[in-house]
């Protein structure tokens, strides 16, 4: 998954592209987890790294949106 910012008016190849507000941002070792509510509730995780976190400045109430390949989807329920 891709994240990114300001993304509204871009032109894109992928057909996946989903955007929301940071609920969480969780930082680990190496990298960073960055949940994002697309609404209804439903939250979209990626793993970024800390460094493209900063450069996008992901924080908790941030807009950001989620560029991603239909194959790259995993989906868990409970």
């Amino acid at each position: 998954i891709i994240l990114g910012t300001n993304l509204h008016e871009a032109k894109i190849s992928a057909r996946n592209f989903m955007c929301g507000i940071v609920q969480r941002v969780i930082d680990g070792p190496v990298s960073a987890e960055i949940d994002i509510e697309i609404g209804n509730g439903t939250l979209l995780s990626a793993v970024i790294t800390h460094e493209s976190a900063r450069k996008l400045d992901l924080q908790e109430g941030s807009h950001a949106c989620a560029i991603f390949k239909a194959s790259s989807v995993l989906i868990g329920v409970a």
